[in-house]
């Protein structure tokens, strides 16, 4: 009997059955593809949306290609960067990227049958996470998400892919129409434009570029050059894809001339002690060097928190042994006014805390600072209101509506003021990092509570003021790390930090990281960069050589160093220091600065 046939037969089927199998296997890999957009973020945070906008793309580290993402956790954040992708019910997928950094999770939700998520508590070099999922029967879309963890630092993420087969999407939305061109300032340009039946948000071109996104029909583009023509598009967005650009626009921005002030074009600042003394000597109104545009009296002090009585109490020769007479004063005063220079009244400083609690306070206020400004032939007025000065209530979360008493008194007071006195009324303010620039990750209490109440607290006033603004100085001194639109923290001591905190003034923030809510830029003759004079005058002063980078990089964009600026501002207005006592304690090193840039 020949028993060879029947066994090769055994083996022709299993090789068939094989090759079926290997054939199916084929099919359904070729069926699959890698669903995540960007994954590997070459195209910088296309398709992604990161909370808190807490992600950028960085060319360093990287896994794969020449981009990758770097998310901040802060405050009540973990940076969470995701998208949306269109799946098939019912359906296998495979989720894989690769990772670095501490408490770094990867996963997805919305399956419809259970999310999934992988993590790691560390990974000092690339590590790949790996999860898979099945869709639910009328699941067709999935959320994939990378974040980090609550106050744990930036971690990094590279080569997201999402493997399984592709869902059905329909058609890219059908062009936008009717783009027009809105308010313009010397920065910026808002822009409107028709709604587009099943668009899921919109991109906003500048000169061919993309620059922001929306998710209504309308934004508002920052971070402009004065006096210069730029042209507009817009597209819409959905799952399928991107339409095709609009018909452009074309808008001007204006040449950034606010009100009248009579200031020059650029303008030195300086706060001179007026009412103490301390180790940098008293020095005499009379005796300022005409380097000096503004000079700011510190301080006037309430009679006490609340009263919203504002006293101007000259030093006493006591402690002040050359100081000079009223007479002599009020003289200086009118002199350096004939001399084209403004002296303005500051209220508050360190220890003037101001708190216009009732209408009663505010209208104290008004007449007190009145008097003063009357008394002694003043300019006008510096806000530089510290400590606990302002703070916002918990449900007051709208800096363009705000609902404070302190806030909303002080915003009419100084309103009042400017009506009284006129165009020419000079009007400044001088708050802290803390009050301004943090308000881009944090704004009062915040959406969960625990957070200070002061953070971000001077954003209302200046909004509701930006018209009648001349100045405004923040202190870039004094101050912990802060983060700037790049999503990095900032420390004083070099010219990076000013050139990121003034960047942030120029082009203008989203409040507690809500798009949708967005401080608006100031005009840069409305800016002056607060430094220390000297090593003795605060925490963060820099050398000559960082001043001059700094203001190389702000109206030349040269010397930058790692920080990409959002514009070029050649009519910044200038700089402002504390103070001129501790200048002149230096051997007028931070003037001599100032004469030797803009001559």
């Amino acid at each position: 009997m020949d028993r060879t046939r029947p066994v090769l037969a055994v083996f022709a089927a299993a090789a068939l059955a094989v090759s079926g199998i290997t054939a199916l296997s084929s099919a359904a890999r070729a069926a699959d593809a890698d669903l995540a957009k960007n994954g590997g973020f070459e195209a910088g945070l296309d398709s992604w949306t990161c909370s808190a906008n807490s992600g950028t793309a960085v060319k360093s580290p990287v896994h794969g290609g020449s981009s990758a993402l770097q998310a901040t956790p802060a405050g009540n954040d973990y940076a969470q960067c995701a998208q949306t992708v269109t799946v098939q019910p019912n359906s296998q997928y495979s989720l894989a990227g690769y990772v670095r950094g501490s408490y770094v999770y990867l996963g997805a939700s919305g399956t419809g049958t259970t999310d999934v998520s992988t993590w790691t508590q560390s990974a000092p070099d690339w590590q790949q996470l790996t999860t898979s999922f099945r869709t639910g029967p009328s699941t067709t879309k999935v959320t994939i998400y990378t974040h980090g963890w609550y106050a744990t630092g930036a971690y990094y993420a590279d080569d997201i892919s999402l493997t399984g087969p592709a869902g059905t999407v329909g058609q890219p939305p059908a062009t936008p129409t009717g783009l027009t061109a809105g308010a313009v300032t010397s920065s910026s340009v808002a822009l409107s434009w028709s709604a587009v039946t099943g668009a899921t948000g919109y991109a906003i071109y500048r000169d061919g570029v993309k620059v922001q996104t929306a998710s209504g029909t309308s934004a508002t583009v920052s971070g402009l050059s004065a006096a210069t023509s730029y042209s507009f598009q817009v597209t819409a967005v959905n799952d399928a894809g991107e339409s095709a650009k609009s018909t452009a626009v074309t808008a001007k921005t204006s040449t950034g001339s606010g009100p009248s002030t009579g200031l020059p074009t650029h303008a030195l600042v300086g706060y001179l002690h007026a009412s103490f003394a301390n180790g940098s000597g008293y020095t005499r109104l009379a005796d300022v060097p005409d380097s000096w545009d503004v000079i700011d009296l510190a301080f006037g002090e309430p009679t006490s928190a609340t009263s919203g009585d504002i006293r101007f109490n000259r030093c006493p020769v006591s402690e002040c042994a050359n100081v000079e007479s009223d007479a002599d004063f009020k003289a200086a005063v009118k002199a350096k006014q004939a001399a084209g220079k403004k002296v303005l009244i500051s209220i508050g400083g360190a220890n003037g805390q101001v708190q216009l609690t009732t209408t009663a306070a505010r209208d104290t206020f008004v007449s007190s600072v009145s008097n003063i400004i009357d008394t002694y032939g003043l300019d006008g007025l510096d806000i530089d209101f510290e400590g606990h000065s302002l703070s916002l209530d918990a449900s007051d979360t709208n800096f363009k509506s705000p609902t404070t008493p302190v806030v909303v008194n002080l915003i009419s007071a100084l309103k009042t003021l400017k009506a009284k006195y006129g165009s020419k009324f000079v009007l400044s303010m001088a708050p802290e990092t803390f009050f301004v620039q943090m308000g881009y990750q944090f704004y009062g209490t915040g959406k969960f509570g625990g957070q200070d109440p002061r953070c971000g607290a001077y954003l209302p006033v200046i909004y509701a003021l930006r018209d009648d603004l001349t100045l405004l100085h923040v202190q870039d001194y004094n101050s912990g790390p802060i983060m700037g639109l790049d999503n990095q923290y900032h420390t004083m001591g070099g010219a990076d930090f000013h050139i990121a905190m003034t960047d942030m003034l120029l082009t203008g923030f989203p409040v507690a990281g809500d798009t949708s809510n967005m401080f608006p830029a100031l005009r840069p003759d409305q800016i002056a960069i607060g430094m220390p004079a000297s090593v003795n005058a605060g925490n963060g002063y820099v050398a000559p050589a960082e001043v001059t980078k700094t203001l190389d990089c702000l109206t030349k964009k040269v010397s930058c160093g790692s920080y990409a600026t959002h514009g070029t501002w050649p009519t910044l207005r200038g700089l402002m220091t504390w103070s001129i006592n501790w200048d002149r304690y230096s051997n007028w090193e931070f003037q001599k600065t100032f004469d030797g840039y803009f001559g």
